[in-house]
């Protein structure tokens, strides 16, 4: 079958396009998927860079949002059938198993895969395979943070950093679609006009002026005595995002978060946290049902996941390389 593999850590040279790597074949409680997209993430550049304490078995084929249609089954397999529309949940959930599908074994950039089947979620009829295989990573993780955790709810005010990627678009669009008045930040004016066409009500250029300044243009100082401000702030990026994150919320606002993109080492001041009566909230990945209520979002028309562009296996490498240069707004596609 034709597949990438990532050969070694390193750049994108240690990408390889192959048309001759063995075909899968399923053991007992697996299925072979047909693969009709996969989703290109940050996680897939960490993997081939290298994550200090992390050891990823090499060479592998990475990726882990992945759609397609079951081709054959493994014996024991009973709940599914060829022919089937699946989403893969790639989390590794049983015990004695750790890590996900496409970082410690072959993922999704090539024409097969084998996997547990009790990792499948069944996708409806309305739903494109392209749009389930935008899910996981970023959507997931998203609904899980916004709805799950942090419970946006409508005629909030809600602020999101770094909105422009996979993450920050879905945190957007869940948090309209939850009826909030959304603020999104993001590096250049071609992305806050995409962003504005996917939902946001006001957009940031945290290039041109710091976004706690244009947030309290908007909404006026936080006071004490109340007003000001909005009730969540969205912050994955950390770094030196936060301080300024923690002026931006009224008082009772929270602070989201599901991840460190601008460092974890934080600078926290203490006396927003008491004075404001502010809540951090962490959100670590999503869970089954998660990725099922998206399914459900988007069987019912009311979200279309944002996918930037799709390449063929062949241009993967180009493919990374959009993410990398933070040239796309949403998500890539690989389409076998």
């Amino acid at each position: 079958m034709r597949a990438v593999v990532t050969l070694a850590h390193g750049g994108r040279e240690q990408l390889q396009y192959t048309i001759s790597y063995a075909d899968p074949v399923p053991a007992a409680d697996e299925v072979v998927l047909r693969i009709a997209a996969c989703a290109v993430n940050y996680h897939d550049i960490f993997t081939r860079r290298g994550m200090p304490g992390i050891t990823i078995p090499l060479p592998v084929i990475v990726g882990s949002d992945i759609a397609g249609v079951v081709s054959a089954l493994g014996d024991g397999v009973t709940s599914w059938r060829v022919g089937d529309r699946v989403l893969l949940d790639p989390v590794l959930r049983k015990a004695g198993r750790y890590g996900m599908i496409g970082e410690i074994c072959d993922g999704g950039r090539a024409e097969l895969i084998a996997v547990p089947a009790d990792q499948l979620v069944r996708v409806p009829d309305a739903v494109t395979l392209d749009q389930a295989a935008a899910l996981p990573l970023a959507y997931g993780t998203a609904h899980r943070m916004m709805y799950t955790r942090g419970h946006v709810s409508a005629g909030e005010r809600v602020l999101v950093l770094g909105a422009s990627g996979g993450v920050g678009v879905a945190c957007v669009q869940l948090a309209k679609l939850a009826g909030a008045e959304v603020i999104a930040c993001a590096s250049t004016d071609e992305k806050l006009t995409r962003l504005r066409d996917v939902g946001a009500d006001h957009v940031l250029n945290y290039v041109t002026r710091p976004f706690a300044e244009s947030v309290r243009e908007i909404f006026g100082k936080p006071r004490i005595s109340g007003g000001g401000g909005v009730d969540v702030v969205v912050n994955f990026t950390g770094g030196d995002t936060w301080e300024p994150s923690q002026r931006c919320l009224r008082v009772g606002g929270r602070i989201l978060t599901c991840g460190a993109t601008a460092g974890y080492a934080v600078q926290t001041d203490m006396r927003y946290l008491w004075t404001y009566e502010q809540e951090m909230i962490g959100s670590n990945g999503w869970s089954v049902d998660d990725l099922s209520r998206l399914l459900t979002l988007i069987d019912t028309g009311r979200l279309d996941p944002v996918i930037d562009r799709r390449f063929g296996l062949e241009d993967t490498a180009e493919a990374e390389r959009l993410l990398e240069d933070r040239e796309v707004l949403g998500k890539v596609l690989i389409t076998p």
